[in-house]
Order: structure tokens, then C-alpha cells, then sequence
């Protein structure tokens, strides 16, 4: 150990949390329809694969730029050799106007303005790179995806400060909650550098208001701090209230000519609207020269293959397919969240309002022994070890309030899917039955008449062995 360096031997990665210690466990045992039934099903990864058929027939349609050909020529040797990291022309047009298309047209980008990344956790790193250190602090809104303890701290060593968000109002941001966390960073002797916002949310799968993103504006121009508006989940918006970018707000505020313009930068990537994370495509907009120019440079360490951005400016440049595919990817995320919202109510439990994203957020509050965050975690355990669900408890997202998870629904087929919400049912009724939740630690007493009648309906009906 003494050979190696702090950084290689602190704690600090994340890597602990039960976010990442459920994915370890569904490796273990992995759900198979056929080689492995009664695996644990992958609940925990927020991988959209509704749409992979619109993507494969477009490739059959268009052979030549897997090919790695224009105009029935090979282009291999052009794209093999090295390319600097400014990225390809064409691919960094065929990006920010396929981002314009998913904003509806309302803004336009500048691809001058754009570094590509690889990937989304390397852009929000590059990110912090260019505006925070050591001492420095960024407020995140609670609950907030689990792996930014690693991408904004881990190596940048700078802070994170939760703004404290609540169910009482769906968990959106207050001007109380952000002055809260900005004194609380400052009583830590953190210098507050910016805010950092994922929107649509990831864990809640809501869009943020156009109120909310007056809020932040107003509230980084007081203090005069950076925004970051994490947007990469802008083309799973399927129903209402619409995708607002904070970039829509800043040109209907006329901010263009201000110097809060040039301290709001945006996060994008491929990885969740078109399905593709192995391809590590992100990119950070930003109207900072000095940010633009700072982040091409750190980009070298996390470079988009030349094949890649060959491949996927052909694809984005065919406005036909990219119409088509916006529209479609959304009525399915649509269809399928529904599935899961519906199948989990008569499962009695209930989800919060969504209108984006590629999971719910799940109120199981109820069926908590108490309101605590050590009976969350029994409840987590059971549900991964004796349901076989891996999904993501609250207290990894940081969540103030015991009994939430984030349940992801478009990484699986239907008939897995309600595999998953038929054992989750099955569970609940069993789980309720036994007196384990927390309306029944008052009385033991499991007789019949004392059940609720969604139980006795369900136990009654449904209570089947889930692999049956």
C-alpha cells in the first residue's frame, strides 16, 4: 500500500455506497428468462433499450457509414489516424442541432461552444475541473444520482452540499432550501462556486419548472456563481409539462449580454435519449471562452473515438430518422412507465408524479418497520436478496426522508418487467401479512379481518409462486 498513491488508496470513490453494492450483488446472480430464472432482475440501471430496433433498421438502411465508407469508399485510414480533440466538424453540427430538435427549436447552439466527452460522468468531472477545487463547494437539490459522489469529488476533490428537498412540495427547489445549503457550506468554510441541477431529475424523473429555473438564475446571480443544468435525459420528457432548458429561460430573460450568460453551462450525452452508453458520446456547452477552452484541453484524457463521431453524425444528420425517433423513444418510455406506475398501485404502493426519465420514484414508506433510514436498508436488503430486485434505496440519492427508491423500467423486456412487479406484489402482500410494515408494529395481531382488503384481494387472487 505504501508504494501506491492517496489517491489510490483513499475511500472516497463511492464505490461503497448501496447503489453500487446492488449492481455487485445482481452480477452475482443475474436475471436470465432461461439459464437463470430466479436471478436477481436489474432494476438499478437506468439504460433506455426500448428503442434499439428503430436504431439497427436505420444501420440496415444505411450500411456504408458502419462501413466506415462515403460515397462507396473506405474512409478507415482517415478515420484510424489521429484526430486532435476539437472532434469532428460534422459531428459536433449534427449534436447541438439534434439537441436544438429535442428543445423543439425554441434555442439553437453554437458548436464552437461545445468539448466532447466521453460520456456524460466525464464531462460533469471536466466540468468541475474548470470551476472548483479543493475548499469549493456544489449545491446539489436532493434526492440526486448516487455516482456524483464520485464524478464531482472523487479526483477534483472538491465538495458536495445537498439543498435539502422534500416530499411535502414533490422535492422541488425553494429559495429556503437553497440559502440553507449556501449558509451550511459556509459554516463548513466551503466557498460556494455554483449549482449543479439535473433536469429532467435523475432519481425522480421530473422536469424542473420554469419558476424553479427563474429561481436558480436569480439565485446565481446574487451570488455570483456558476450554474451546471445536467440535461442529458432532455429527449425522455413524454408527457406534460414539456422540456424547459435552462438555456430557453436565459434567452427569454434576454441574459445574453449579462455575465450570468457566461456562467451557465450545460451537460449533454447520448447515453440515455438514444440508448447509448457504451459508445461514451458527452459534451459540455458552455458560452465561457476560457471554459471552452480549458475543458478541450482536459478533454484529451476522455476522448469520442473518430468511428463514433463518423458514425453518429451520419445518424443525427437524418432529420427524417431523428424526428421520427424523438416521438417514438417517448410514446414508449410513455407506455412503459405506466406499466410500472400501475402495476405498482395495485401492488399498493405509489409512485411520485413523473414526466421523464427511464425509471419511477417509489413511496415505500409504508412498508418500513419505522420511519428510519436503518429499516430503509433491511427493506433494501430483502428486496434484492429474497424478492431479487436490485433497486436503488433513497439514502444513496441522499434523500432527507426514509423509504423512497428509484426503480428503473426501460433496460428490460415487458415480460421481465412484469416478472419484476409480480414479485413485488407477491412480496408485499407476505411482507404486510407477517406484520413487518410499519402501520403493524403497533399490533402483531395478523388475522384476517385486520387485513387491508388490497391485501386479502391480492393474497386471495395473485399470491402465486413468481416464476410460475
Amino acid at each position: 500500500m505504501r508504494h501506491l498513491s492517496t489517491k489510490a488508496t483513499c475511500n472516497s470513490h463511492g464505490q461503497d455506497s448501496s447503489y453500487f453494492l446492488g449492481w455487485e450483488e445482481y452480477e452475482k446472480n443475474p436475471y436470465d428468462e432461461v439459464q437463470n430464472p430466479k436471478g436477481i432482475i436489474q432494476m438499478g440501471l437506468a439504460e433506455n433499450q426500448l428503442s434499439f430496433d428503430l436504431l439497427e433498421s436505420w444501420l440496415e438502411k444505411n450500411p456504408e457509414p458502419a462501413g466506415f465508407k462515403r460515397d462507396g469508399k473506405s474512409i478507415f485510414r482517415e478515420l484510424a489516424l489521429f484526430q486532435d480533440y476539437h472532434g469532428l466538424p460534422a459531428f459536433k453540427k449534427a449534436l447541438v442541432e439534434f439537441m436544438a430538435e429535442i428543445r423543439g427549436n425554441r434555442v439553437s447552439f453554437d458548436p464552437n461552444h461545445m468539448v466532447l466527452t466521453a460520456g456524460a460522468t466525464s464531462a460533469n468531472e471536466t466540468l468541475m475541473f474548470c470551476l472548483a477545487g479543493p475548499g469549493d463547494a456544489f449545491l446539489l437539490p436532493t434526492p440526486y444520482y448516487p455516482g456524483f459522489d464520485r464524478d464531482l469529488k472523487w479526483r477534483t476533490e472538491a465538495e458536495i452540499v445537498p439543498i435539502h428537498c422534500t416530499s411535502s412540495n414533490d422535492f422541488q427547489i425553494t429559495e429556503t432550501a437553497l440559502e440553507a445549503a449556501y449558509h451550511e457550506a459556509q459554516h463548513r468554510n466551503l466557498r460556494v462556486k455554483g449549482v449543479l441541477v439535473t433536469n429532467p431529475s435523475n432519481p425522480l424523473g421530473t422536469t424542473l419548472s420554469r419558476s424553479e429555473l427563474n429561481l436558480l438564475i436569480n439565485f446565481i446571480t446574487t451570488k455570483g456563481i456558476h450554474l451546471i443544468s445536467d440535461e442529458i435525459y432532455s429527449g425522455t420528457v413524454f408527457s406534460s409539462p414539456g422540456f424547459v432548458s435552462v438555456m430557453e429561460v436565459l434567452k427569454d430573460r434576454n441574459c445574453d449580454k449579462t455575465e450570468v450568460w457566461d456562467r451557465v453551462h450545460i451537460v449533454y450525452s447520448l447515453s440515455k435519449d438514444l440508448g447509448l452508453p457504451g459508445f461514451r458520446v458527452g459534451a459540455i456547452y458552455s458560452n465561457d471562452v476560457m471554459v471552452v477552452a480549458a475543458a478541450t484541453k482536459m478533454s484529451s484524457f476522455g476522448l469520442v473515438s473518430s468511428q463514433t463521431q463518423y458514425l453518429l453524425s451520419a445518424l443525427l444528420s437524418d432529420k427524417k430518422f431523428t424526428k421520427n425517433y424523438i416521438s417514438e423513444n417517448q410514446k414508449r418510455l410513455k407506455k412503459r412507465q405506466n406499466m410500472l406506475v400501475m402495476g405498482l398501485k395495485r401492488a399498493g404502493i405509489s409512485c411520485l408524479k413523473s414526466n421523464a426519465g427511464l425509471f419511477c420514484w417509489v413511496n415505500m414508506r409504508h412498508l418500513l418497520r419505522s420511519d428510519t433510514f436503518e429499516a430503509e436498508m433491511e427493506l433494501w436488503k430483502k428486496i434484492v436478496y429474497d424478492v431479487r430486485l436490485n433497486i436503488s434505496p433513497g439514502s444513496s440519492c441522499h434523500c432527507t426522508e426514509p423509504g423512497w427508491f428509484r426503480v428503473c423500467f426501460a433496460n428490460m423486456t415487458e415480460e421481465t418487467l412484469d416478472l419484476a412487479i409480480q414479485r413485488l406484489k407477491n412480496f408485499v402482500v407476505e411482507h404486510t401479512a407477517n406484520g413487518h410494515s410499519k402501520s403493524n408494529n403497533s399490533s402483531k395481531n395478523s388475522k384476517r379481518k385486520l387485513l387491508p382488503k388490497w391485501v386479502l384481494r391480492l393474497r386471495d387472487r395473485d399470491h402465486k409462486p413468481d416464476e410460475r
